[in-house]
């Protein structure tokens, strides 16, 4: 997540730079051909032009729209486990009783938990999105792509560890592990019937929130919407020098003939100007399709699994606890 109050041109011009200089190169060609060619016969009217721009508009509007409502959902869901995670650590302190070895067991692998939870959202699927090497280059810093049960090492136990090595989803394993435990703890006598039901109901919670990020993960934003946005975009910004030429060509005759020759020149800065906003706008949305990519517009997930191991150490009365996690290149992971 994107922290600093403005976005940095470092930044704007990785994502854009490739297009910038296509724009500038396609509209120069467009020019030269209309101007040193005398190809005054490949303007096309502005009107029908501007109807398309409209509906592309309206279009990318409705994406980017949509593509938020994706974002802010996960957001939502990760607030929840944050919530969550704080009422577990409560409860285990709360319920259990005095064995601090049991409940820092219990809080540990809790911790385990939402690491391996973000570790597996993190992993790339076959419709991730893709870009240019200078933007890739932002996040091969944070290296994420291990597997997700080598986040939970330092968290369960080394037998535990092994076993999950085996697992498909270490997550949801973590989660059954911590329901076994509480059976464990139930049949020892250490929580009563009415204490385990407490702890089922949070497990269940748990499940629920993970089930939601999956689902956000698992289902790609309708591929019918995405596609025809950038087809429609591109049929736009490819058509949009022709149509300046005929703007510019019909505002030549009212113009003295020392600023006719120059004044046609700036069809080329204003056309890229133009493409350039609207692929930018179309870009934003596609940035926004899956908040769980740790992407520079994606949900801070590691900062937020940070923020709870400290809540929950600290509840645990440990000492050295980590600090908090800090923006990279303004980027919160």
């Amino acid at each position: 997540m994107y922290i600093k109050r403005n976005i940095g041109w470092g930044l704007i011009l990785r994502f854009g730079w490739k297009n910038i200089l296509f724009f500038i190169l396609y509209s120069g060609l467009v020019f030269s051909a209309y101007y040193f060619l005398d190809w005054t016969f490949i303007d096309i009217p502005f009107q029908p032009l501007t109807v398309i721009g409209i509906a592309v508009a309206f279009y990318i509007g409705f994406k980017n729209s949509q593509s938020y409502d994706r974002f802010w959902e996960g957001r939502k869901i990760w607030g929840g486990i944050v919530n969550y995670s704080r009422t577990w650590a409560n409860q285990v302190l709360c319920l259990v009783e005095d064995d601090h070895q049991t409940k820092s067991v219990l809080i540990h692998r809790h911790i385990a938990w939402i690491n391996a939870l973000r570790i597996q959202l993190r992993q790339p699927t076959s419709f991730s999105i893709k870009e240019n090497s200078s933007v890739e280059s932002l996040f091969k810093k944070h290296g994420e792509q291990q597997p997700a049960c080598d986040a939970t090492k330092q968290f369960v136990t080394q037998e535990e560890y092994e076993d999950l090595l085996n697992r498909k989803n270490t997550a949801t394993h973590i989660v059954k592990n911590q329901g076994l435990h509480i059976k464990k703890l139930c049949k020892e006598g250490k929580i009563t019937e009415f204490d385990k039901q407490l702890f089922h109901g949070v497990l269940e919670e748990l499940y629920n929130l993970q089930g939601k990020c999956e689902r956000i993960k698992n289902t790609p934003f309708p591929r019918q919407y995405a596609y025809f946005s950038t087809v429609f975009t591109w049929i736009f910004v490819l058509l949009l020098p022709f149509g300046m030429l005929n703007v510019f060509e019909s505002e030549l005759a009212t113009m003295p003939d020392e600023i006719q020759r120059w004044f046609i020149f700036l069809m080329i800065p204003l056309s890229v100007l133009v493409s350039w906003v609207f692929t930018t706008m179309e870009k934003i949305g596609s940035n926004s399709e899956d908040p769980f990519e740790g992407r520079v517009n994606d949900v801070p997930m590691t900062a937020l699994c940070r923020t709870i191991e400290i809540d929950l150490r600290d509840m645990l009365d440990e000492k050295d606890l980590p600090e908090k996690v800090k923006p990279k290149d303004n980027i919160l992971y």
